[in-house]
């Protein structure tokens, strides 16, 4: 039967019509044809005593009377006639105790001055009142049951009804086809030995009979590890746009729910989707949300919901059940809070470390943020690799998105080099705060502090090259330097020393030139601090306690692994340690206390100084490392290419004025 389609919009138009012929039926019903006088209470005595009134009718909630006049007697209370007031019209008194009332009627009734009805009446409100009032509690509690029930099935109107029953449904998102995502390997700067490990996956998606043939087996499972912004998620994707298989994607926290059962039962609910498109992928991101090491959480209660969707999970990955042609890949930033069981092989039988690029995979996360900038020829991309250490690929691409938006505060056509340093400036340091008021003695205070770091890093061999120092406030610190540090795989006791006399160089310097010290330093003694007990806690670099790392990974745990003596060894070694370091800096400074004073001047005046001008005060540095090498290559670069332009702009201007010479002549 051709039937029209059952629409909800129907019921509502149906209830609002029935609303609207109930209110207006009732609103006829009650209309007063007569007119509502109010009097007072004596002069309500007086018409009783005169014999005016017909009947009474009381209403009980509010106290009021209502006093209908009998037809002979209408012209003598409202000084109208009957046909300007209605034929029953009434008379509204408030009195004050029903009581009292009650017996003024009975005497006027005895002394037969009043032999009409008194009726009783309870005021109930208005048609719409009572309806408010009888209906609004069943609204409010089937509102609030579709509103859990939509939370619960995850859903809009769309789940409507069912939404309870949809409680233990997957969430995953599901791509028939990862080429859907539009990303491959292309996308995925840098990362060469992630890449080709996650790679065979890809093969033995494609090809599984090439490694079926040997007798291998498909990986059931790859956990990608590695920081925050590293493109864990984007391997994955890749990893999903070259495959060309279905691919579920889901966090960690959507098997996670308030009602005991519901996360193992997503899992389940996963899986079995995921048999019936095998082969295919399933992605969790941010797996350490429910694979916690069971004896690390937390939660003391016996029966845990995290709990059972990790015992879930690792049955589905290896137990009993058969899930062939189903990898599984997860992407977490804490590896170590993740349950030994989920670890083991059979279930992650790889795990992909996804570091920090190095400087090589910096210039390639480069070149692929910086294809849609449009940028010009000052720009070297080995010099912003370089000047970006320790950056994540995420953090690359900010440094390339900051940099546009300031060429565009600048009203600038393209993004130049000058707007990359300060964008990587903005990333690193905070936004310059030009407006900051300082007195004269602070920025002078500032600017020897600063001139202490300069100082020491360019007469220490192992402390970073310096780049450049400036006193403008940037976020929360008033002045800061620059490095260009080397990227070494290990640190040797001789460089972290350097380091922390480099960090103490600020302190020392306002102890000998100002003579006394402030709160400036608090964050160079932090990190001194920090570095020193590093040394002697875990590097084992110390004289009394060689050799020894006390390093503990056990979260959740209140003792230390090493007794009381041995923490007072500790707290001397690194104060006798941090007192050297101290001690070495005011020495150096000492020696130094001339060029440290000019410095200090030419911050003073300019704010910003660079590399060249610290070393044509101080000289060429004792010891250059490749990066300074590298460094004096690009400002040399950078100098022969200003030059060339100035010396074009010169025979530009001459030219000009030959023709306009010419011109004048003829």
């Amino acid at each position: 039967m051709n039937m029209p389609k059952f629409n909800m919009n129907w019921i509502y138009f149906l209830v609002i019509a029935t609303l609207l012929t109930l209110y207006f039926t009732n609103e006829g019903n009650t209309v007063q044809t007569s007119p509502t006088v109010e009097t007072s209470y004596t002069d309500f005595q007086g018409y009783m005593d005169k014999g005016y009134v017909s009947r009474l009718v009381v209403n009980k909630t509010d106290g009021t009377v209502k006093m209908y006049v009998k037809p002979e007697n209408i012209r003598d209370v409202f000084k109208k006639g009957a046909n300007q007031v209605g034929t029953d019209p009434f008379v509204s008194i408030e009195i004050g105790s029903l009581e009292k009332f009650e017996t003024f009627v009975e005497q006027k009734r005895a002394e037969e001055k009043f032999s009409g009805k008194v009726a009783y009446e309870t005021d109930r409100g208005g048609f719409l009142s009572n309806l408010f009032w009888s209906v609004f509690p069943f609204l409010l509690i089937i509102g609030i049951w579709v509103l859990l029930m939509r939370r619960m099935g995850g859903g809009g109107m769309g789940s409507g009804m069912g939404g309870i029953f949809n409680v233990g449904k997957s969430r995953a998102k599901m791509y028939e086809k990862g080429g859907e995502l539009g990303i491959t390997f292309k996308d995925v700067a840098g990362q060469a030995g992630a890449k080709q490990e996650i790679q065979e996956i890809v093969e033995f998606l494609k090809n599984p009979q090439k490694y079926t043939d040997l007798g291998g087996k498909i990986p059931k499972g790859a956990l990608l590890v590695g920081p925050p912004g590293t493109g864990k998620t984007l391997l994955a994707k890749a990893v999903a746009g070259e495959a060309g298989v279905p691919f579920f994607s889901m966090s960690g926290s959507d098997f996670v729910e308030m009602f005991v059962g519901v996360g193992a039962s997503r899992v389940r609910d996963l899986f079995s989707q995921a048999k019936e498109k095998s082969p295919c992928i399933i992605f969790i991101d941010e797996i350490d949300a429910v694979g916690r090491a069971r004896s690390k959480n937390p939660a003391m209660g016996g029966n845990d919901e995290r709990e059972n969707t990790l015992n879930a999970l690792l049955t589905e990955m290896d137990g009993f059940g058969t899930n062939s042609g189903v990898i599984i890949l997860a992407a977490t930033n804490r590896a170590d809070m993740l349950d030994s069981a989920l670890l083991r092989a059979g279930r992650f039988d790889r795990q992909i470390h996804v570091d920090l690029p190095d400087l090589n995979e910096r210039k390639e996360v480069f070149q692929v943020h910086l294809k849609p900038i449009k940028i010009d020829e000052t720009v070297d991309i080995d010099f912003l690799a370089r000047q970006t250490p320790g950056f994540s690929g995420a953090d690359i691409a900010n440094v390339c998105n900051e940099a546009a938006l300031i060429a565009a505060r600048h009203d600038s056509p393209t993004v130049g080099k000058q707007d990359f340093l300060d964008a990587v400036d903005r990333i690193i340091g905070g936004l310059e705060k030009k407006t900051k008021v300082m007195t004269e003695a602070e920025k002078k205070s500032i600017a020897i502090h600063e001139a202490g770091h300069a100082t020491i890093s360019w007469f220490t061999e192992y402390a970073n090259p310096l780049v450049k120092v400036s006193i403008v406030p940037r976020g929360q610190a008033l002045g800061a330097a620059w490095y260009l540090p080397e990227e070494r795989v290990l640190q040797t006791k001789e460089a972290m020393l350097d380091e922390m006399c480099s960090l103490l160089g600020g302190r020392a310097a306002e102890e000998l030139f100002i003579g006394h010290i402030s709160t400036g330093a608090m964050n160079d003694l932090e990190r001194t601090t920090k570095q020193a007990y590093g040394m002697v806690a875990y590097a084992g670099m110390s004289e009394q306690l060689p050799n020894l790392c006390y390093y503990n990974n056990a979260e959740y745990q209140f003792q230390r692994p090493y007794s009381e003596t041995t923490a007072k060894i500790m707290d001397d070694e690194v104060l006798k340690m941090v007192n050297e370091q101290y001690n070495r800096a005011k020495q150096i400074l000492t020696e130094h206390k001339d060029g440290h004073a000019q410095l200090a001047q030419l911050l003073i005046e300019r704010e910003v100084i660079f590399a060249e001008d610290v070393e044509r005060i101080f000289g060429k540095r004792p010891w250059t490392s490749r990066s300074e090498e590298l460094l004096e290559a690009q400002m040399r670069a950078d100098a022969e290419r200003m030059a060339e332009e100035r010396a074009k702009q010169l025979e530009a201007e001459n030219k000009q004025l030959e023709t306009k010479e010419e011109n004048q002549s003829e």
